[in-house]
């Protein structure tokens, strides 16, 4: 034991009673917790982390070829989300809701490639029914059979519920029988009550946001799970929320992956408020946070890095600090973007292999349910070309 915990090269003693748990497979509780966040001593709680996860997965490095699609970003949440830049009103000036064939056409740009997963987020419209979602589903299953669908928040769940007077259950099952594979972990932020009501009064609750994840593991979806960091909370309620997602997935192991959120400032109330605008998150918590989270979430079983809202630079080197799976391919991502996010919306397909390899990682294509799809790759896949005038036409909602 004394020879690990010297190989790891701690220089902040708090950390080690933490890496003895660690190094023992044993559970770390809200003060281990509070210690990793409070340590400055970043690459000894990277190299914990990378212990972590190298006992877990090895030097596997999991990413999906998949694309975003955004059906609306008309939400009725617009003016108490505080730190959001997507969302419109409906008349609002760049305000937009999608007809399924529009979606249909986006989606084309799978056709021939290696897309295996479409991501589908959008605002809260008061208008649209359970129906634009569920012939959205089966449409795109129709014409893309082999393509999984991750589709729609906890809160878009819950929403929809109440659009349609129905129960959150009662959605989700109409959702799977339309082809939904499994649920994106937005709309969590932080579980915290006084957070939540300073920059998102009127969004769901964190309990309902673990009942809708709750209920959809128990009709057999898996979802993933995530945290937005770096606005007004704290290192305490950050492991509370951590402490409520592995409290959950002891109880139903429906978590595929945990993403921590970068927020971003620009373009929205809160970054005003603050006077945060043009200040994202720092590579030390994007890091942190990473690093963090494997240690504390030992049952979940991958930790996700979102290039888009952190840089593929610093996401590659994440792939040291305990993060094992990335994000895709994406071809073309806004809510992020719309909130001052600097990075492509697009990766190619070699340039993640790329830049996992360039980690000193072996790359590993997985589907949405995080099952080896491809491992080699002396020859890579065709590579899709985003058409700047091939996206269907913008209509205010």
């Amino acid at each position: 034991m004394v020879e690990a915990l010297d190989a790891l090269q701690l220089r902040d003693p708090a950390l080690r009673p933490v890496a003895r748990k660690v190094l023992d497979d044993a559970r770390l509780d809200a003060a281990d917790g509070l210690a990793l966040y409070a340590t400055a001593d970043l690459l000894g709680l990277g190299r914990l982390a990378d212990f972590a996860n190298a006992a877990r997965n090895g030097d596997r490095v999991l990413f999906s070829a998949n694309q975003h699609i955004n059906p609306t970003n008309v939400c009725v949440l617009r003016n108490t989300c505080t730190f959001c830049s997507f969302a419109r009103m409906p008349k609002e000036e760049g305000a937009y809701t999608r007809s399924l064939e529009e979606v249909f056409h986006e989606a084309e740009q799978a056709r021939g490639m290696p897309t295996r997963e479409f991501h589908i987020v959008g605002g809260l419209h008061p208008k649209l029914r359970l129906s634009y979602y569920t012939d959205m589903l089966r449409g795109l299953k129709e014409r893309h059979p082999h393509v999984h669908i991750k589709a729609l928040t906890a809160v878009e769940i819950a929403h929809l519920a109440r659009v349609e007077r129905s129960t959150e259950r009662e959605v989700l099952v109409a959702l799977r029988d339309a082809g939904l594979t499994s649920l994106p972990g937005g709309g969590a932020e932080v579980f915290s009550t006084a957070v939540r009501a300073t920059i998102a009064e009127r969004k769901l609750t964190g309990e309902a946001w673990l009942r809708v994840h709750r209920t959809a593991h128990e009709l057999g979806i898996p979802t993933n799970c995530t945290m937005l960091y770096g606005h007004v909370e704290t290192a305490a309620d950050r492991i509370a929320h951590l402490t409520m997602l592995r409290t959950l997935q002891d109880e139903t192991h429906g978590f595929l992956t945990y993403i921590p959120l970068a927020y971003h400032p620009d373009h929205n109330e809160l970054g005003e408020e603050l006077g945060r605008i043009g200040t994202a998150t720092t590579g030390f918590e994007d890091l942190k946070n990473i690093a963090v989270g494997r240690l504390f979430l030992d049952n979940v079983p991958h930790i996700k890095t979102h290039w888009p809202m952190v840089t593929p630079f610093l996401s590659q080197i994440a792939l040291g600090f305990g993060c094992d799976d990335v994000e895709g391919t994406v071809v073309y991502e806004r809510v992020y973007h719309e909130a001052g996010a600097p990075t492509q919306m697009h990766m190619p397909y070699p340039e993640l292999v790329r830049l996992i390899r360039g980690a000193g990682k072996r790359p590993v294509e997985r589907d949405s349910l995080y099952r080896t799809v491809r491992e080699e790759f002396d020859e890579p896949p065709p590579e899709p070309l985003l058409r700047r005038g091939g996206l269907p036409v913008v209509h205010a909602a």
